[in-house]
């Protein structure tokens, strides 16, 4: 069975990557989680400085997810080369790192020190983070500004650049696109869809922030969705994400276009998740006769259903 994929010049031995955010920085569950088995780790978001986020309360449980405005608190570039990588690669982790900035020059200058770093195996750019007003989002949300960081960041690494993009936009196939025109070697999406929760006997807000993102099993259809929108339109690979918790999950991202996936929210739940999926993904191939899993990559069947649509 081959369950790897390649991202650039970087190859995965399988599709499964610990998502940013819910992670850590990846030795936080480096006991539990034999970090060598994965496809990778994108590791908790990284400004040029340290960064206190947003005060608490920021994470509240919503049914069938979460909804979280942390703020992107963080080491910042520097201690995470210095406190974490170095057991990173002790461990044998593919190092996907998040990075994040307020400025186009930060997301340069954060790419560029990672860039002479040993250990680190790809850049994803969070221009897509809905709880900072500054920076990340406001690109994010603009098709000239995703093109323009991108390209800047292209231009100063030879790192695989993934940017990561927000569903909050009108159309993201179109900032996919632009991402691929820019010299991205893939994209990862969705990010967490920006939402409220209110305690009505306070009639407060039950974050500090106000507003947070959705993560969880009630995004899943709607990032799936935008995995399929987004591969009619690029040619590159796709990093699928939404509410992942069981191996079919899995499949139903690849199917629909997505070449790896990120599991996020279920870290939370189940730390031992990544053996059981990989099991389910291994049983599906046997089941069906498939010996390359990045077979079955976009592979969903719409044609019968779009002829009805279109006779009705």
């Amino acid at each position: 069975m081959d369950l790897s994929l390649s991202i650039g010049s970087l190859t995965l031995p399988n599709p499964l990557i610990a998502a940013s955010g819910c992670f850590g920085y990846g030795v936080e569950y480096a006991d539990v989680v034999d970090l060598s088995t994965l496809g990778g780790v994108a590791v908790k978001g990284l400004f040029l400085s340290e960064r206190e986020g947003h005060a608490p309360p920021r994470i509240v449980e919503t049914p069938s997810g979460m909804l979280n405005a942390i703020g992107l608190q963080g080491i910042g570039v520097h201690r995470f080369i210095r406190e974490r990588l170095p057991e990173l690669r002790e461990r044998r982790a593919i190092v996907i790192v998040n990075i994040c900035g307020t400025t186009l020059d930060e997301y340069v200058e954060v790419a560029r020190i990672l860039s002479d770093a040993e250990g680190v195996h790809a850049l994803e750019l969070n221009i897509s983070c809905p709880n900072i007003k500054e920076g990340g989002i406001t690109f994010g949300c603009s098709l000239p500004g995703t093109h323009a960081v991108v390209s800047a960041v292209r231009k100063v690494t030879a790192l695989p650049v993934i940017p990561k993009l927000t569903p909050n936009v009108t159309d993201v196939a179109s900032f996919a696109k632009a991402s691929e025109d820019a010299g991205a070697d893939a994209v990862s999406l969705v990010n967490t869809f920006l939402a409220m929760a209110i305690d009505v006997h306070t009639r407060r807000p039950r974050l500090t922030n106000i507003v947070g993102g959705l993560s969880g099993p009630a995004i899943r259809p709607i990032a799936v969705r935008m995995v399929y929108e987004c591969r009619r339109v690029v040619k590159i690979p796709i990093v699928g994400m939404g509410g992942i918790a069981t191996a079919d999950d899995v499949l139903e991202f690849m199917i629909a276009g997505a070449n790896a996936v990120q599991v996020g929210t279920m870290n939370f739940v189940d730390p031992f998740i990544w053996d059981k999926l990989l099991s389910g993904v291994r049983e599906y191939m046997t089941r069906h006769g498939i010996a390359r899993l990045q077979d079955i990559v976009g592979t969903v069947d719409t044609r019968a259903r779009e002829q009805a649509w279109i006779s009705s």
